[in-house]
């Protein structure tokens, strides 16, 4: 049948949801209202079937997803006479094409999982129509049979007026129709049966039903017949397989009524047979389109998940081993050389991974993008999935030419290996998942197994991502101030000001455990603004209430500056502004920033860097030493402190000091002073240190031999004895 023109979609969808309905239900209405046998107007069927249409959308965004309701929208396509195989088949069509496009909108599902969802539905559809109209013509073939029957056994007066009646229902049927006796001898069968068995008259007629055994018949299927020729049922209605005369099968809606005589004893029975062949092919076909990749042709995430419940409700001793694996770098092949291009490296890479999974007890699934799982079962599941990893990287190594081009193939795999009935499909599959991003951590190309304690941190992790917007919003966050101290005599030269989270479930964490997570989400912006605001607005605080003045010049607030920080275009704005609303000087402010963050940095990189320093702001490079930077850069940085790493001044904490660092920070010193760049140390924790820091000729430092970080009004407690001790 032909379907409305597709400009039907392609035109601006309604954004109202009724309306999309109705639009469906208007192309529906016109497909299949040409075969439609009706008295109703086309308006009409098309408000019969606005209703169904909603059904299917509520169906279509179902959770729990069920396909069930679809069955009754097919029979009732039955009820309103809609009957013809080809009002089917447009139906089919219409949902096929048109339901996901005007009905999914504003789902939370993605599009894939509509689709799949969709074909489900339309299995349920065919199922529930084939199901209604087989029904209806039984009901009606089985009293017609009924009433021939009767007629040629009890009138004998009209014999041959229901002889003519019987032989015309008889034969013409379109359902089979076979009379047996009651030890299961075929007595009479019509041409439909004939027809459906290959037209083999000596095949059908004549034999015994105990003779057509099948082995896919239900279970209670010969239980039922033996009650009914003992009298003990009226009737039963199976579905059965056959074998025709050339080996074929056969598939039928069998219903098989006993027929009494006058007196109620029990003498015929009537089988009516339906050939359902092709719906089970139709719903066969449906089924395989429902749960499996139409890219790769691999099972898909519905039917992976089918096995893997089942692997999970397996009986006590059954183990089971899970592979996740994610192609690494797989974006930059669609970046580069497109999505078609990315989509036949992945049929490449399912055909491999098909050929890893070679047992009975093994599958492989495509999951979706370039995520794929391999599941294996039986009792030594733990040798037998690093197996199957194995073979997975080594038949990904072999490059896949691609348009001229040799393509390396390389993978992460997270491996979940267990007992059965410990864990649900959704916790197997997430522990594999984080298990598979810690093999990517680690390089890629290699698996690991889950760990309880990794998976812990990662799923600790993902919470505080995803409380980390709320947190600053509810103002969890603090911020404590460690001394900077003048080495030479001891002052108090100014505060780092260091982040913490008063979190309610973890108490208060350090930076090491939320900076990065902000880094990553882009929470680090406003998070930096938000610190860079709260510790300007506290050295404010202390000009005003305390004079504020350090040797040589105004109390300093160093703040650290992310490497997303930098790259932000409102940086230089963000800063000054801040300078202003509070009322500090620049020369008061420090900004700390990480060496490895300036390693290789352009000049556009550098740019507001300089435009603060050259407002008077100054610019510390942090953690210097662990960037392997080339020293010279140093010349066209726009620093005016080094903050040396703790690592270099840990051989000092004892005496004798160890020579090695102590070459070391004298050489750094050196260097720094001849660039005229002041040297601040971290981490001094003993008097020894802190005497041979002075004598190399550092300028400042800070630590817990000085102080821990703290609350704003430790600052000014801090006095020159406590500091300077020697």
């Amino acid at each position: 049948m032909r379907l409305p023109a597709q400009t039907e979609g392609s035109s601006a969808l309604p954004d109202d949801p009724e309306d999309r309905i109705g639009r469906f239900a208007t192309i529906w209405s016109r497909a299949i209202f040409p075969v439609t046998a009706t008295s109703l107007t086309r308006p009409e069927l098309e408000e019969r079937l606005l209703p169904l249409a909603r059904s299917l959308t509520e169906a279509l965004h179902a959770r729990p997803f069920d396909a069930t309701p679809a069955q009754g929208v097919g029979a009732e396509l039955v009820a309103i006479h809609c009957t013809d195989p080809e009002a089917l088949s447009g139906t089919l069509g219409v949902v096929d094409a048109y339901l996901v496009l005007y009905c999914a909108s504003g789902g939370s599902e993605p599009a894939e999982e509509y689709r799949a969802r969709c074909s489900r539905l339309q299995h349920a559809l065919a199922a529930g129509f084939a199901r209604a109209l087989r029904e209806r013509t039984l009901r009606e073939q089985e009293a017609i049979a009924r009433s021939a029957l009767t007629a040629r056994t009890d009138a004998k007066v009209a014999l041959h007026l229901s002889e003519q009646r019987f032989r015309a229902v008889f034969e013409g049927a379109a359902v089979g129709i076979g009379i047996a006796d009651l030890d299961g001898n075929v007595l009479e069968v019509n041409e439909a049966l004939l027809r459906m068995f290959g037209g083999m008259e000596g095949h059908v007629r004549g034999r015994n039903v105990m003779e057509w055994g099948h082995p896919e018949d239900a279970p209670n299927v010969w239980k039922m017949y033996g009650e009914l020729v003992r009298g003990e049922r009226e009737h039963y209605r199976v579905e059965k397989p056959y074998y025709r005369h050339d080996g074929t099968v056969l598939w039928t809606n069998l219903t098989v009524s006993l027929l009494r005589d006058a007196d109620g004893r029990p003498q015929y029975q009537l089988a009516l047979m339906e050939d359902t062949t092709e719906r089970r092919l139709l719903n066969l076909r449906l089924r395989y389109e429902a749960t499996h990749d139409a890219l790769t042709g691999l099972p898909n995430r519905t039917l992976f998940f089918e096995r893997l419940e089942k692997a999970l409700a397996a009986k006590e001793g059954s183990r089971f081993g899970l592979c996740y694996l994610d192609l690494d770098g797989f974006k930059a092949v669609n970046d580069s050389l497109g999505h078609s291009a990315g989509d036949r490296l992945l049929v490449e890479v399912a055909d491999r991974l098909q050929a890893c999974a070679t047992a009975s007890s093994e599958m492989v699934a495509r999951l979706g993008g370039d995520e794929f799982v391999a599941l294996t079962t039986g009792p030594d599941t733990e040798q037998e999935v690093t197996e199957l990893a194995v073979r997975i990287l080594t038949a990904l190594s072999a490059p896949i030419r691609l348009d001229g081009r040799e393509l390396t193939v390389r993978g992460s795999i997270g491996i979940v290996e267990g007992p059965a009935g410990e864990r649900t499909p959704a916790e197997v599959l997430r522990s594999a998942d984080i298990t598979m991003y810690r093999a990517k951590g680690a390089g890629g190309n290699r698996f690991e197994f889950a760990d309880a304690e990794a998976d812990a941190r990662a799923i600790t992790r993902h919470g505080l991502t995803t409380a980390l917007p709320a947190a600053l919003e509810r103002g969890e966050f603090f911020i404590e101030y460690q001394p900077l101290v003048h080495l030479h005599d001891g002052s108090v030269h100014g505060a780092e000001a260091l982040v913490r989270w008063s979190h309610p479930q973890y108490g208060v964490l350090g930076p090491d455990r939320f900076i990065p997570l902000a880094e990553r989400t882009g929470l680090i912006v406003p998070l930096g603004r938000w610190v860079l605001e709260e510790s300007v607005r506290q050295a404010r605080t202390w000009q005003r209430e305390h004079g504020g003045r350090a040797a040589g010049g105004p109390l300093r607030i160093n703040v650290n500056l992310s490497p997303t920080q930098l790259h932000h275009p409102g940086l230089v704005a963000d800063t000054l502004q801040v300078l202003e609303s509070s009322g500090l000087e620049p020369g008061a402010l420090c900004l700390e920033v990480t060496e490895s963050a300036l390693i290789g940095a352009d000049d556009e990189l550098l740019e507001p860097l300089r435009r603060l320093a050259d407002l008077g702001v100054d610019i510390a490079l942090d953690d210097f030493g662990t960037g392997y930077s080339n020293l010279a850069n140093l010349r066209r940085l726009p620093v005016s402190v080094l903050k040396l790493d703790r690592s270099f001044t840990q051989g000092m904490q004892q005496q004798p000091a160890d020579p090695v660092d102590v070459k070391i920070v004298e050489g750094i010193v050196a260097l720094a002073h001849s660039l005229e760049l002041a040297v601040t140390v971290e981490g001094v924790e003993t008097g020894a240190q802190a005497r041979q820091l002075r004598e190399l000729g550092c300028d400042t430092a800070q630590g817990w031999y000085y102080a821990r970080p703290g609350a704003p009004d430790r600052i000014h407690a801090l006095s020159l004895s406590d500091a300077f001790a020697t």
